[in-house]
C-alpha cells in the first residue's frame, strides 16, 4: 500500500452582496479597543490586590492585622482605589497615583506604623490638613475617621 497525497480544494463562497470586505469597521476597531482596556485594568487590578495581600501577610503581629483591617475599610470605603505596592508599602491607587498608604512600623524600624495620604488625596481644608497619621492601633473611632477621611480622599 502507498500513501496518497489527498488534497482538498477549498470552497469559495461568494458574499451576498458585491462589496468587497475591508476588515473591521470603525466601530469594531474601537468596540476591541475598549475592551483591552477592560481586561488590561482587571489584570492589573487583581495583580494589585494579589500585590498588597503578599505584602501584608509578609507583616508581623500587629502591623498585619492593622494593615489587614485598613486593607478592608479602604475598599468599603473607596471601592474606585485600585490596591497597589508603593515603596514596598501596601498602596491604593486612583488613576494610577497613589491616593494613600500603609507603612508599616517594621519597614524602618519605628515605633509606631504610619496611615499616610499623597497629593492626590483631596484632603484639602483651610491653610492645613491632614496628610499622615500614626497608628500603634485601631479603634473602633479611629476606624471610622479612616474611613471618612478614605472616601474624602477619593473623590
Amino acid at each position: 500500500m502507498s500513501a496518497k497525497k489527498i488534497t482538498q480544494k477549498s470552497a469559495k463562497s461568494t458574499p451576498a452582496t458585491n462589496k468587497k470586505s475591508k476588515g473591521f469597521t470603525d466601530e469594531e476597531r474601537a468596540a476591541m479597543k475598549e475592551r483591552a482596556q477592560e481586561l488590561k485594568a482587571e489584570a492589573a487590578k487583581a495583580d494589585g490586590e494579589s500585590a498588597v495581600l503578599a505584602k501584608i501577610a509578609e507583616m508581623q503581629g500587629s502591623d498585619r492585622a492593622m494593615a489587614k483591617k485598613l486593607h478592608a475599610i479602604i475598599k468599603a470605603s473607596a471601592p474606585a482605589l485600585l490596591p497597589k505596592t508603593w515603596y514596598g508599602m501596601p498602596a491604593y491607587a486612583k488613576d494610577g497615583k497613589i491616593v494613600c498608604f500603609f507603612q508599616s512600623a517594621q519597614k524602618f524600624n519605628s515605633r509606631y506604623a504610619t496611615f499616610g495620604f499623597n497629593d492626590e488625596a483631596k484632603l484639602d481644608d483651610g491653610a492645613m490638613w491632614p496628610t499622615s497619621f500614626a497608628l500603634n492601633e485601631l479603634t473602633a473611632d479611629a476606624e471610622k475617621t479612616i474611613s471618612a477621611l478614605v472616601k474624602k480622599a477619593a473623590r
